[in-house]
């Protein structure tokens, strides 16, 4: 098979068709129909069939996505990503947290051109915004600036991407039509 998918990725044609076919099988498998066409999972994942993904973003093996997900273009996760929460109440005196039932759960949205490292636990009810980077094996709990860097348990603000004049001609690509570009395969 490896030779084949080598093959394969030698003539961008071939590829992007393959891509297509196994995305095609994907959507209908995980009952996917609010992501882009271009949009692309490798391996297998449990993903919610409401989750919404844009142009050019990619969901790596072994993601756990619960509902009420929204992630821009160009979005990247890294492997083992997780978005979870809105469990359980654990306030009430008097009643057991399992029959103490659930808070209402709040809409995660990942901006566009976000990069979510191995292993990232988002909260749900977060906002990830524009270009920023989540470092492997973090924990979000709460809202990211734009082009932030974050990273720990829970996750900070480490240092941000671009200075003013650099973000402002990100944000022009952004906002402008959408970008395609050659992917980065792995080195063989």
């Amino acid at each position: 098979m490896s030779a084949l998918l080598a093959r394969l990725r030698s003539n961008d044609k071939l590829y992007a068709g393959y891509r297509r076919l196994v995305m095609w099988y994907k959507r209908k498998r995980y009952g996917l129909s609010s992501v882009a066409n271009t949009f692309f999972m490798s391996g297998k994942s449990i993903i919610s069939k409401d989750f919404k993904a844009g142009e050019y973003s990619f969901v790596a093996e072994d993601c756990r996505i619960g509902p009420k997900v929204i992630i821009g273009n160009y979005v990247m996760f890294g492997p083992k990503v997780s978005i979870v929460g809105g469990d359980h109440e654990f306030t009430i005196p008097g009643v057991p947290i399992i029959f103490s039932g659930r808070p209402e759960l709040g809409q995660t949205i990942i901006e566009d051109d976000v990069w979510i490292g191995f292993g990232a636990v988002i909260m749900a009810g977060v906002t990830i915004g524009r270009g920023a980077v989540i470092a492997a094996s973090s924990v979000v709990t709460k809202d990211v600036p734009p082009y932030s860097i974050c990273a720990g348990i829970p996750a900070r603000v480490l240092k941000f991407r671009f200075g003013e004049d650099e973000r402002e001609i990100h944000d022009e690509m952004l906002a402008g039509k959408i970008f395609r570009g050659k992917f980065c395969d792995k080195k063989e």
